[in-house]
């Protein structure tokens, strides 16, 4: 443990499940991130000179090193996060990443390339190069540690970026052993480093790169694009979201409960694409709350045991007082908790419950700021049209969900939703997108082109014309005023 004086330059991590400091991380200063930054891009003129096929060579033999230390960055991860199985699934994302893109890298550069001859000059013949960006700043959340630190930079540097990121300082445990895969490849040790620091080292960061990844909060986030435009460099940002969900008349009641549950409480609700305002025709109303209700008994916490039970800690308590006060708030303007309620202190631990909550209006905190957490408001409309103008009724627009009697009703009202993913006939359906289609946010939900499908690599490039003229040019003195 370190000494007063110490604790001074150092930032505390506490313990999700046990509510103890247990763990310090020493920030860089803003010395040590220029020089950091410096040897980056230095190292990063060789890598992106270097064919695509040996940087992906590169890269493949870093997800065979996140392999062999894989159980050390599951230990690391877990601690931080208080839960185990989306640990343990953590560096399996990592290496699905780096794999899934290396097999579609080529393709899709090699589509982005034009050559030929210009329409509006047809003597003219144009080549396109791609040029990456050469530093990538990455600061990411803490809800998904290691997943999030590398979604953006595993296509940046398939593309020829070097990246430092920056994961938050609520979870940055799994730092030391994922730094220890990389130095286990040498080629990427040299454009690739993680840094474990809070906000000044974070701002040290875009004052030092030429493009920056931020996945967070809107109020971060805001600073983030303003301090990037200040540098005039791109800011690609993926913020909070209040994700509706549309329950229609025909919908089957057992899936649609099912698919309510899941995508509100998975992950203890703490994923940026949660359902966390759930519209259900007036009709079928009661019977979808009751077998709501059922189901959400049934779900556990896993206070006792890690390995047991459905539901973990919250990983950044101060969430837990944000849930409370939507709650209180709610409640105080005529809501009814059907099951769960407020937070609870166990083993040290902040514990939120499944919870359902009923007669919720939008003048209400809990139906339009983000919550972040395992509760379900429900809320009654009449019709389509009515639903269709609660979901749109948000300052956000990340994803959103249909669950109608069948695919063509839910795609009909899916279009008419004013957000980035829309799952129809279930909920949480984003990740099955991420090098297939492209998706970008609505509203305050997020900035810049999307990091899925192809522009998730395409992003990180420079777009350079080059043109010929292989005539004589044109005389001045052949150009005459009219």
């Amino acid at each position: 443990m370190p000494d007063d004086a110490s604790q001074l330059s150092t930032i505390p991590v506490k313990n999700p499940r046990t509510g103890e400091i247990d763990y310090h991380v020493t920030p860089p200063t803003t010395d040590e991130i220029v020089k950091e930054c410096t040897s980056l891009r230095a190292a990063q003129v060789d890598w992106a000179n270097a064919p695509l096929s040996d940087r992906m060579g590169i890269m493949l033999k870093w997800a065979d090193a996140v392999e062999a230390n894989r159980d050390a960055i599951i230990k690391a991860e877990s601690k931080d996060t208080g839960r185990w199985r989306l640990s343990s699934e953590s560096p399996d994302a990592v290496i699905w990443g780096i794999r899934g893109w290396c097999d579609r890298a080529e393709g899709i550069i090699e589509n982005a390339l034009r050559v030929g001859q210009s329409s509006t000059m047809p003597s003219i013949k144009l080549t396109q190069q791609l040029v990456p960006y050469p530093l990538l700043g990455v600061i990411s959340p803490w809800n998904f540690p290691l997943m999030l630190s590398s979604i953006d930079a595993i296509p940046a540097l398939i593309a020829g970026s070097a990246a430092i990121i920056k994961p938050s300082e609520v979870t940055p445990r799994f730092i030391e052993p994922l730094k220890e895969s990389i130095a286990a490849v040498p080629e990427l040790d040299r454009v690739l480093t993680y840094v474990a620091g809070g906000g000044q080292t974070g701002q040290d960061m875009i004052n030092n790169v030429d493009i920056i990844c931020f996945t967070g909060s809107v109020p971060t986030g805001r600073k983030v694009a303003e301090a990037s435009a200040r540098n005039f460099i791109p800011a690609f940002l993926e913020l909070g979201g209040k994700d509706p969900v549309i329950v229609t008349k025909s919908a089957d009641l057992e899936r649609a409960t099912d698919a309510v549950l899941r995508g509100s409480v998975h992950a203890t609700g703490q994923i940026c694409f949660s359902i966390e305002r759930v519209y259900v025709d007036d009709s079928i109303h009661d019977e979808f709350v009751d077998r709501l209700v059922e189901k959400t008994n049934k779900i556990s916490l896993n206070d006792s045991d890690i390995h047991k039970g459905h539901v973990g800690p919250l990983i950044f308590e101060k969430q837990a007082g944000i849930i409370d006060r939507q709650l209180d708030d709610a409640i105080a303007k005529g809501a009814q908790i059907r099951s769960g309620g407020k937070s609870q202190d166990i083993r040290g631990g902040k514990y939120v419950p499944p919870t359902v909550v009923t007669d919720v209006s939008h003048d209400m905190t809990l139906m339009r700021d983000e919550t972040f957490g395992p509760v379900m408001p429900v809320m009654k409309f009449s019709s389509i049209d009515e639903a269709i103008a609660l979901a749109n009724d948000t300052e956000f627009g990340l994803s959103a969900a249909v669950i109608a009697g069948d695919e063509n009703e839910a795609m009909e009202i899916g279009k008419r939703i004013n957000a980035g993913g829309v799952s129809l006939m279930d909920t949480t359906l984003t990740g099955s997108i991420l090098r297939d289609a492209e998706k970008t946010s609505f509203n305050l939900s997020g900035l810049g082109g999307s990091r899925m499908g192809g522009a998730s690599i395409l992003r990180f490039y420079r777009k350079k014309a080059l043109m010929v003229n292989p005539d004589m040019p044109v005389k001045l003195q052949d150009l005459h005023e009219t």
